[in-house]
């Protein structure tokens, strides 16, 4: 199954980055995206014939923002923060050309608007390429913060 990311996350193209998602699983408390790198993602850089490890945070984040919206059983997307990140650590110098990669976000800890996930990026060949811990904040009425100047 093919999934409108647009009617998920609160990005519009070209800022959703990952392509599609791969599993749900609400009772495991944990989603599974895919990201294909090529020219055409905005954040490619000729330079490196890649993107940059460092994306792979935002790949963790709107992996994260698929599962809240899941999880919270939304109808339209709900804006989140992204509070930060405890040891990111990546084992490649980029994200390749033409290579996929499933992102994991995992729930470790939650009380309705504060929430804690173990992220994982594996490639195709199931070897992991980064990990983090990230902390996210959901408020019910997100859209006060962001009219107020949050």
């Amino acid at each position: 199954m093919k999934y409108d990311l647009e009617k998920i996350l609160p990005h519009n193209k070209p800022m959703i980055l990952i392509d599609d998602i791969l599993e749900i699983n609400l009772d495991e408390k944990f989603l599974i995206s895919l990201v294909t790198i090529s020219e055409d993602k905005i954040f490619f850089d000729k330079s490196i014939n890649g993107i940059s490890y460092l994306t792979g945070i935002e790949f963790m984040a709107q992996t994260i923002g698929c599962y809240s919206f899941f999880r919270a059983n939304l109808s339209a997307p709900r804006v989140g923060f992204l509070l930060g990140t405890r040891s990111y650590k990546n084992f490649i110098d980029k994200f390749e050309n033409g290579k996929s990669y499933k992102i994991m976000a995992k729930e470790v800890f939650g009380d309705g608007e504060l929430v804690s996930f173990e992220c994982l990026i594996y490639n195709s060949d199931d070897v992991e390429c980064a990990r983090a811990t990230v902390n996210a904040y959901m408020p019910e009425n997100a859209s006060n913060y962001l009219k107020n100047g949050f």
